[in-house]
């Protein structure tokens, strides 16, 4: 290894004194320089504590819902009134949906025709037809 002269180390040493010095000085200038008042900096930091308490109202609101929402039927084994509870199936369709079982998969109340397709999608996350 070779002997580094002491004035390129000095020399090395003032460049990256004189580079965090004049960092430094940018910083200071920037941040002393902006446009933004304390009232425009409470007003900003207002909205945006207003958005956060509405978004997490908002996810608060989907996990009520989601840990209330309606458990899933099996339509192979669901009692007449657990099919009622079902949005739009009426009497008639919960005795035919008894009637018509067993059924290999939810759709089949389409296939065979005792749900229109309408009917069926305001349902289909509601229902499975296990065995």
């Amino acid at each position: 290894m070779l002997p580094q002269h002491p004035t390129a180390m000095s020399s090395l040493s003032l460049r990256s004194t004189s580079l965090a010095v004049v960092a430094l000085s940018f910083a200071v200038i920037i941040a002393c320089t902006t446009s933004d008042n304390p009232d425009q900096i409470r007003q900003r930091t207002a909205e945006a504590t207003a958005t956060m308490k509405r978004d997490t109202k908002a996810v608060v609101e989907g996990v009520k819902e989601g840990l209330g929402s309606p458990k899933t039927i099996n339509l192979n084994k669901a009692s007449r009134e657990d099919l009622l509870s079902l949005p739009s199936v009426t009497e008639r369709q919960a005795d035919r949906i008894i009637a018509d079982r067993p059924f290999a998969e939810a759709h089949d109340l389409v296939k065979r025709r005792v749900l229109s397709e309408a009917e069926y999608a305001k349902i289909r996350d509601r229902v499975t037809a296990d065995r």
